[in-house]
């Protein structure tokens, strides 16, 4: 995710790349954020979130729960906005998250695709379209590294679902995989 994010943004002439951050021990901290680009940003990969956001007002996080929550707690504290895309947040981060956008603006979704967003309309409109006593299942598939079961995408497609047939999500799911699942 990080590459197309430095891609994406260095196409684009009102944004500017002032930071990269990663895992420390990764072998691209200290390198050239554009390195595989075969370009120069003259941003060099840093472990420490601090000097990552030193000129920065955005953070873009796509990094698993427990980083986003530690990068939320920093930005908060600095005031630096955050693009949230990471999934498989518990109930009680979610509300730590929806605490801190009161204090910092945060965009939060668990699926950045124009296109999925589009299906998800679609997915409300259907379902209270389908007279009452349907079941409605989703069926996701994915390779066995996938860290997070079921997918935040597929997740919020349940959310869409249940909650256009007035229902909660969490007494009426049927999960044949959940939690942790994946590297």
């Amino acid at each position: 995710m990080g590459h197309m994010l430095i891609e994406a943004i260095a196409s684009a002439d009102d944004c500017q790349l002032t930071g990269a951050v990663d895992v420390a021990g990764n072998p691209g901290v200290g390198q050239d954020a554009a390195l595989f680009t075969g370009q120069s940003s003259g941003v060099l990969i840093t472990a420490d979130l601090h000097q990552g956001l030193t000129n920065s007002s955005v953070l873009i996080d796509f990094t698993r729960p427990e980083g986003t929550m530690a990068h939320l707690a920093v930005c908060r504290a600095l005031g630096v906005k955050m693009v949230i895309g990471t999934t498989g947040f518990s109930s009680a981060q979610k509300a730590e998250i929806a605490d801190a956008a009161q204090h910092i603006a945060i965009v939060m979704a668990p699926n950045m695709s124009v296109g999925v967003n589009v299906t998800l309309k679609l997915l409300q409109m259907a379902a209270q379209a389908m007279p009452t006593g349907y079941d409605i299942e989703i069926i996701e598939a994915h390779h066995r590294h996938k860290i997070d079961a079921p997918s935040g995408t597929a997740l919020k497609m349940g959310e869409v679902i249940a909650e256009a047939l007035g229902r909660d999500l969490k007494d009426c799911a049927v999960y044949a995989r959940e939690g942790v699942t994946g590297e």
